[in-house]
């Protein structure tokens, strides 16, 4: 009963550390290595960053030109995921903020080829807020200029 306790006590200090970040307050390495992901060029700004375990392992975020979300498997690449979507590609972006007790808010963003990915984000409720209407914001402002 214990050692439960104790690796609870260790998982939700992981959990806590976690923070919504951008471009900013990112460190170059982070912003190198999205950039190694092909979810990142050189004049692109991240408005909003979250990662549910390491910024090497999983990234959720938006820019001033897409959303993206990846999961890179330390121990098998062939179950790596890395998506993304311009905004001009976006037909559809839902937030989901009540996802139950074992995931995080997350919005599910629709691409014009039917696919489908999830960008998760955690914190407290205003940061959620502002995570997902930051990325709405962004979404609508690009697809009004087209």
């Amino acid at each position: 009963m214990r050692n439960y306790f104790n690796i609870t006590i260790v998982f939700f200090s992981l959990i806590s550390c976690n923070k919504i970040e951008n471009s900013e307050t990112l460190d170059k390495k982070d912003i190198e290595y999205i950039k190694s992901l092909k979810l990142l060029e050189n004049d692109e700004t991240i408005y909003g960053f979250y990662s549910e375990y390491k910024n090497s392992v999983a990234g959720n975020f938006f820019t001033n030109r897409r959303i993206a979300s990846y999961w890179i498997d330390e121990r098998n690449s062939k179950r790596n995921k890395v998506k993304f979507a311009y905004y001009s590609e976006i037909i559809k972006i839902d937030t989901i903020y009540n996802a139950g007790v074992t995931y995080s808010p997350y919005m599910l963003v629709t691409k014009d080829n039917d696919s489908i990915f999830k960008v998760s984000v955690d914190g407290k409720k205003e940061e959620i807020k502002a995570f997902f209407e930051g990325a709405l914001s962004e979404w609508k402002k690009k697809k009004s200029s087209l």
